[in-house]
């Protein structure tokens, strides 16, 4: 194999997974999966249609009442077997996720799959802790308490920036509570959602508890969420599909989590460290190629390290290294795709009406690079804060610097976006730090430092950011049912407050 992965001889059964085997899809449609760095067709696969969502969540219907009467340490030792499996596919893992994406490999290697081995590992111990209230005597003459239950078959719809963690977001604390799922992948990136399912069915977990489609929106995506027999539904993606995602899960009442994007303020305060900052920015805006909804994608610096901050910005983004995906030295990979990466050159050439870009703002010329989807590094000043490249979510390799003056108008500043998912401020002063991590309204406020991400800890936003969490205790507690159970201590028939209803005190 090298470095590379044999998608075709992998996916040649198909590439939908359910009720354990892979299987073609029957809508009737092809869709060629495009390696983003060369323009090379991967694999062409039939597209899931409603007839295979149906067969999916029929299959996690059979399967729940197994699933959900496993004790907490069955699938706690399940959960630790498929991370034991993970981990001994890293490679592998990491090989067909920076072909999909065209992330360079150290980023899949150091980062995808090593957060994904961890977040299986931690909620294989998350499923045996089970939280609820301590049974007591509230009432006085009754013991209460409260028991956690699945809730049953969980159809979600995860994007394409992260496949293979965003399918252990999904995935996990929604199994380790005793749920059963289909997820729908994008389908640009189909091979590690299938490839985590195989490896789950591996680790011995049964036939139909992990279900994946892969087929568009419109047709698997809209019929998953408004399945009758899915009781919840978890979307990653953007605002927009998010309002059509959460319109169709309202009309069949269902539980609704949603992870929507992000325009994340970077607040550059005047004793700020500014090298640690300047690499933050840099870091923070480039990661993954720009397209992380909490990339740092709008800085806002105190004026006095406003202007030493582009120029050591605009001088660090010319250092980073453009090429092939699989090279070893490469730091940035291409866009998802050729019309992605027109839509972002197109937010920055109508930018050079109002604001100025200080470099980037092109796609790259260099040898090897021609026939993929790259664009260079960017950095944008001279914009309005009501400029359409300081408001919208541009998805890209692009930051935009903004002065502001008084501390009250930096912390103004970050908050003012519809977007509330993440940000992070930088300052020496514990004080200022203390204020901006309370007022700036964000699901995750970084200090002196931007991105990462533990399995410990929710993610998710604010106002048009969404609702609900992924990662941590807190995404496992939407996956549970909360049950108030009541007993009567006293065995007497006729209780005092029968009275209300009928009769008199006794």
């Amino acid at each position: 194999m090298g470095n590379r992965f044999p998608a075709q001889d992998r996916f040649a059964d198909g590439a939908q997974f359910i009720d354990g085997r892979l299987r073609p899809g029957t809508s009737g449609r092809t869709h060629a999966v495009v390696d983003p760095a060369t323009g090379d067709e991967l694999l062409t696969y039939e597209l899931a249609g409603a007839a295979d969502v149906d067969a999916a969540v029929a299959a996690a219907l059979a399967a729940f009442p197994g699933w959900a009467g496993a004790t907490p340490g069955e699938r706690s030792d399940a959960l630790h077997r498929f991370a034991a499996v993970l981990a001994e596919r890293a490679a592998e893992f990491a090989a067909a996720e920076s072909l999909q994406c065209g992330k360079p490999i150290k980023l899949s290697t150091e980062f995808d799959v090593p957060g994904t081995v961890d977040n299986a590992a931690f909620f294989a111990g998350a499923a045996r802790h089970l939280e609820g209230a301590s049974a007591g005597e509230y009432s006085g003459d009754h013991t209460s308490y409260v028991r956690r239950e699945p809730i049953g078959v969980v159809g979600s719809i995860a994007p394409w920036n992260y496949p293979l963690q965003m399918a252990a977001w999904k995935i996990l604390p929604a199994v380790a509570a005793g749920n059963t799922i289909v997820l729908k992948p994008s389908e640009l990136t189909p091979f590690t959602s299938l490839m985590f399912a195989q490896a789950a069915q591996e680790a011995g977990i049964p036939d139909g508890v992990i279900n994946i489609v892969n087929g568009a929106g419109a047709d698997a995506g809209e019929r998953l969420v408004g399945h009758p027999d899915v009781v919840m539904t978890s979307f990653t993606g953007s605002t927009a599909v998010g309002k059509r995602v959460a319109e169709i899960a309202t009309a069949t009442v269902k539980r609704l989590h949603l992870e929507l994007g992000g325009k994340a303020p970077f607040l550059v305060f005047d004793d700020a460290d500014l090298e640690a900052a300047v690499q933050g920015a840099v870091a923070g805006a480039l990661i993954n190629t720009g397209q992380d909804c909490t990339a740092a994608t709008r800085a806002y610096v105190q004026r006095p390290l406003y202007d030493a901050f582009v120029s050591a910005v605009a001088a660090l983004m010319e250092t980073v290294r453009l090429g092939d995906p699989f090279a070893p030295s490469t730091d940035m990979g291409p866009l998802i795709s050729y019309a992605h990466r027109d839509r972002v050159a197109g937010i920055v050439d109508r930018a050079r009406g109002y604001a100025r870009v200080v470099t980037g703002g092109a796609a790259p010329d260099g040898a090897g690079l021609a026939d993929g989807a790259y664009y260079r590094p960017t950095l944008v000043v001279d914009a309005a804060q009501d400029s359409e490249i300081v408001q919208s979510e541009i998805f890209g390799p692009v930051l935009v610097v903004l002065p502001f003056d008084s501390d009250d108008e930096g912390v103004s500043l970050a908050n003012d976006t519809p977007y509330g998912l993440a940000a992070s401020v930088w300052s020496r002063d514990v004080y200022r730090t203390g204020r901006a991590t309370r007022e700036i309204k964000a699901g995750c406020v970084w200090v002196n430092d931007h991105i990462p991400i533990i399995s410990e800890m929710p993610h998710g936003g604010y106002k048009a950011s969404g609702y609900g969490k992924d990662m941590s205790a807190y995404s496992f507690e939407e996956y549970t049912q909360v049950k108030h159970v009541m007993y009567d201590n006293t065995a007497v028939a006729r209780k005092d407050w029968h009275r209300t209803i009928f009769g008199d005190r006794l």
